[in-house]
């Protein structure tokens, strides 16, 4: 059952794998139906590597196949980038999948033609890389000769972000050196160092990678609590980044770090759980055709059937090991496996084939860890250590003089800057100043523009009232004097009889008042236009002043219309009288040609807070709200007859607007088309 559980648990990163195969379909259809088409030989080689790139933890076989018509493709233009890229990309695919030798010599080329660009970072990296595949094979002297020259190639000129990232990943690959070669602390203070760059770097990738490398020491020391611990928070964050891109590199990390974790447990003489890691590391592992990571699972599971005396299955699984190991040359793993069956021999007795296996272990061993290629890698490592010293002594002093240099140029640079800044302060004060004055000069410019477009607009509508108001006079003035010489001639010749003559004399009376009234109004509406009319405030009587009015309109109407003086004794205005006084006695005039034979006009009054509220109201015929909306318009007046055929201009309740306003106050006017009309004004109190 626990198995099961262990089993389970691993098998369901298996299947987040399998189901992260199929996001990205759509995209590599699309790479493919674009690569059918025709295209240059440049753009192909880029689809083919964007392909092969895409397949390679999905069909490891398509991955390859791309990237080596890719690499072909590339191999036949003129593009050293191209050709850099297609040998660096199948060298990684041929590492993933295990084969470190093919991988290594597609770098060698990779770094050809990074020297031809003379590109610091693309030999670096090529060093790095070189180093890395050496280290896999086991070849440790020449893996560590390759990473440190990568850290010196990169750590000259100017470094950038991709380059601390390169030589970090040297540094923590250095550490895996020494890790092989069983010096466990300066292992760990390397892969510590490298882990803590990664975080000041935002390198989220490499603390996953550091995390696997600390617990793999750990269990070569025999830590084993220690050693899962670090283990599996690595697969932890591996898993979390798979979750957020399932095509990152990181996906290849996962394989190691489950393979290190069934170690443990095997080394914890838990075999269950050591073999359900084993076999979901199988799974990936087949999905990626990873010849290398097969045949560490084989030995992995050989070795556990070893540890449970089932002898046949344990020498079934080491020899598939021993046999992929020989052939990808994957030297570390080919001594393992001698070290495994010389172990199995002995347990069956046949001491002798036991002793041929041991023979081929320790040959193969000291090849690899002979003294001579131990003093070798100290050397290099001493002279890697001095190297570094040296070319840290000379920054130090080249950093000594920049710096010196650098405060003189400061020095110097700030000087020119404060006479700069005072010479800019001294020119924008200047600019400011004579933006502000020609700002001044603008505004009064439009002011200017503004007003006499306003006068000359206002000039051009009183010079179109003036020319419809002298149209109105000129027939208003005629018909009064014409009636006056038909009068005059009727009685020389003495056509009109006596008893004809009050009635024809009334007719002429009333025609003369209106015009009496016309010519009153168009003086001081002509006095208003000049500005001659000079009002001088004062406390008057609205009640006195609507009396006077009254009796003197009521004197001069023919129609019985009754008026009514309901103002009150206390309303006491501040205002011009005379002007006032011609207010009243138009609204009179007015209500009075608009109402019918024995109707009625009342004048009242209204207190408010600062201000009396005059109103003349009419039981007449009112108006429509079209004609209420124009009454006040002194560029259109309106004007119709009234009940009695009476004539008018409009000019009358111009003039009422005109002289309240100047008084302060306000006029309007309230109408029901057949129920009268009421204007109301409005003077401030005295």
């Amino acid at each position: 059952m626990k198995h099961f559980l262990i089993f389970s648990t691993v098998l369901i990163f298996f299947l987040k794998a399998n189901l992260s195969l199929g996001q990205s379909n759509a995209y590599l259809d699309s790479l493919e139906r674009e690569l059918s088409g025709k295209k240059p030989d440049t753009v192909r080689v880029r689809l083919l590597l964007s392909l092969a790139n895409s397949y390679t933890f999905k069909n490891f076989n398509k991955s390859l196949a791309y990237a080596r018509e890719a690499t072909l493709l590339a191999d036949q233009t003129n593009n050293n980038d191209l050709k850099l890229k297609a040998h660096r990309d199948l060298g990684l695919i041929f590492s993933l999948g295990g084969d470190y030798t093919s991988a290594l010599s597609h770098e060698t080329i990779a770094l050809q033609h990074g020297i031809e660009k003379k590109d610091s970072t693309a030999i670096g990296n090529s060093y790095s890389n070189i180093g890395n595949y050496y280290y896999e094979i086991g070849v440790y002297d020449d893996a560590y000769f390759y990473l440190t020259t990568a850290y010196s190639i990169l750590n000259k000129g100017i470094i950038s972000k991709a380059d601390s990232i390169l030589m970090n990943i040297v540094i923590h690959n250095v550490g895996r050196v020494f890790k092989e070669m069983g010096q466990y602390e300066t292992s760990l203070q390397h892969l510590r160092l490298a882990q803590r760059v990664s975080r000041k770097l935002g390198d989220k990738e490499g603390n996953p990678y550091a995390l696997d490398e600390i617990g793999d020491v750990m269990l070569r020391i025999g830590k084993y609590d220690s050693a899962l611990l670090y283990l599996q928070q690595s697969l932890k964050e591996t898993n979390h980044l798979l979750s957020q891109n399932p095509e990152n590199i990181v996906k290849e990390l996962r394989t190691k770090t489950l393979i290190k974790i069934a170690k443990v447990y095997s080394s914890l003489k838990q075999y269950d759980n050591a073999l359900a890691y084993y076999d979901s590391t199988s799974r990936l592992h087949e999905l990626t055709n990873n010849q290398y990571g097969i045949a560490e699972v084989e030995l992995g599971r050989g070795t556990l059937f070893l540890n449970n005396q089932n002898y046949v299955e344990a020498e079934n699984h080491i020899d598939i090991a021993l046999e992929s190991a020989k052939k990808i040359n994957a030297k570390i793993l080919e001594i393992n496996c001698y070290n495994e069956l010389a172990k199995l021999w002995e347990l069956k007795g046949d001491y002798k084939r036991s002793l041929e296996f041991f023979k081929k272990h320790k040959s193969l061993n000291d090849s690899l860890f002979s003294e001579e290629m131990q003093q070798k890698l100290f050397r290099d490592q001493v002279r890697f250590a001095t190297a570094s010293k040296d070319e840290q002594i000379q920054s130090l002093t080249k950093l000594e003089e920049f710096r010196k240099t650098e405060i003189k140029r400061q020095e110097f640079i700030s000087n020119v800057l404060v006479v700069v800044m005072a010479l800019v302060v001294i020119l924008l004060v200047t600019v400011y100043r004579s933006g502000q004055r020609r700002k001044r000069i603008n505004t009064l410019l439009l002011q200017h523009q503004e007003e006499m477009e306003k006068r000359s607009v206002e000039l051009e509508q009183l010079n179109q009232v003036k020319d419809k108001f002298f149209s109105i006079i000129s027939h208003d003035l005629r018909s009064p004097i014409s009636a006056l010489a038909g009068l005059l001639d009727l009685m020389d010749k003495g056509a009109i009889r006596s008893d004809e003559l009050p009635m024809a004399i009334k007719e002429l009376r009333i025609r003369f008042n209106h015009t009496r009234t016309l010519l009153n109004n168009l003086l001081d509406w002509t006095l208003l236009q000049m500005d001659k009319i000079n009002l001088q405030p004062a406390k008057i009587s609205l009640k006195n002043l609507a009396d006077e009015n009254i009796e003197l309109i009521q004197s001069l109407q023919s129609k019985e219309i009754k008026l009514t003086n309901s103002v009150s004794a206390t309303a006491f205005a501040h205002a011009d009288s005379n002007t006032i006084n011609l207010v009243i006695r138009n609204l009179i005039s007015n209500a009075l040609k608009f109402t019918n034979e024995g109707g009625e006009i009342k004048i009242a009054s209204e207190e408010q807070k600062s201000e009396w509220v005059i109103s003349v109201s009419d039981n007449g015929v009112g108006m429509k709200p079209e004609v209420v909306n124009m009454l006040f318009d002194k560029i259109n007046p309106y004007s119709t007859r009234g009940t009695a055929n009476e004539k008018g201009t409009g000019l009358g309740l111009i003039l009422c607007k005109e002289f309240v306003e100047k008084n302060n106050g306000r006029i309007w006017v309230e109408s029901q088309e057949g129920r009268g009309s009421t204007f109301w004004f409005t003077l401030p109190k005295a």
